[in-house]
């Protein structure tokens, strides 16, 4: 248990030795946004996800299979979104190649300009989701989540991919002392868990109580909160900002 708090608190406060610095609680932030998002596109957008492109893959299968309640054309646009933000994210994570911290300021720079589009969209239509809002919003917001996996694959910080808990979860049982591992970064791992918990849980209550537009406004200021402090904490050239070897 000691070690699991003394993790967890490491995460959220590193240490000025730390590998990685202040990524690990940056990218925490980002993963209450996955939550908060995915509930939005599944509760609001026809049971749909812009940031869990595997439960995407499978609802398409569904809807293939003329399954009630999915749409292969929604499913369609959030992967092919979601690939345009990842394809951007790449070229970023190309450009920002020595530079961690310049590189996850500018995506969530991006990152918030994309949700602010969202907001304005959804705050236009007075909450009203029609289709055309709809694919708007599936559109800006697969490919704002598309950019954040990839540039959070490329910061390479362990455990905090920001928008997939499988691997996350399979450590935390398969590197247990109960399966004789070593347990490593056990608190890391549960925060990482909580913070998307969180962050659906809130976009759930606020979305099912006919909050959309709050819910995409908490979205976009946690976004720009994380934009502010990496462009606040990336001008120094720290250790931590170097490529993750």
């Amino acid at each position: 248990m000691r070690t699991l708090l003394n993790d967890a608190v490491r995460t959220l406060i590193p240490r000025g030795e730390e590998r990685h610095g202040p990524l690990p609680p940056l990218m925490l932030a980002l993963t209450v946004t996955t939550g908060l998002v995915d509930s939005v596109s599944y509760l609001a957008l026809g049971h749909v996800f812009v940031a869990n492109m595997t439960g995407n893959v499978v609802f398409l299968g569904f809807a293939l299979a003329s399954a009630d309640g999915l749409s292969a054309l929604a499913s369609v646009v959030s992967l092919a979104a979601f690939l345009l933000g990842a394809l951007a994210g790449g070229r970023l994570g190309t450009r920002f190649a020595v530079h961690r911290g310049h590189l996850l300021r500018m995506a969530t720079a991006v990152q918030t300009v994309l949700v602010a589009v969202v907001v304005v969209v959804a705050a236009a239509a007075d909450g009203r989701v029609t289709i055309a809002v709809k694919y708007s919003l599936i559109v800006f917001l697969g490919l704002a989540m598309g950019l954040q996996n990839a540039v959070a694959r490329r910061l390479g910080v362990p455990d905090l991919t920001t928008t997939v808990l499988t691997l996350t979860l399979t450590g935390l049982a398969a590197d247990s002392t109960l399966a004789g591992g070593e347990a490593p970064r056990p608190g890391r791992r549960i925060l990482s868990v909580l913070a998307m918990f969180l962050g659906a849980l809130a976009g759930a209550q606020l979305v099912l109580h006919k909050h959309l537009v709050l819910a995409l406004v908490l979205t976009l200021a946690l976004i720009a909160a994380t934009s502010a402090s990496t462009h606040r904490l990336s001008t120094a050239h720290a250790a931590w900002t170097r490529p993750s070897p």
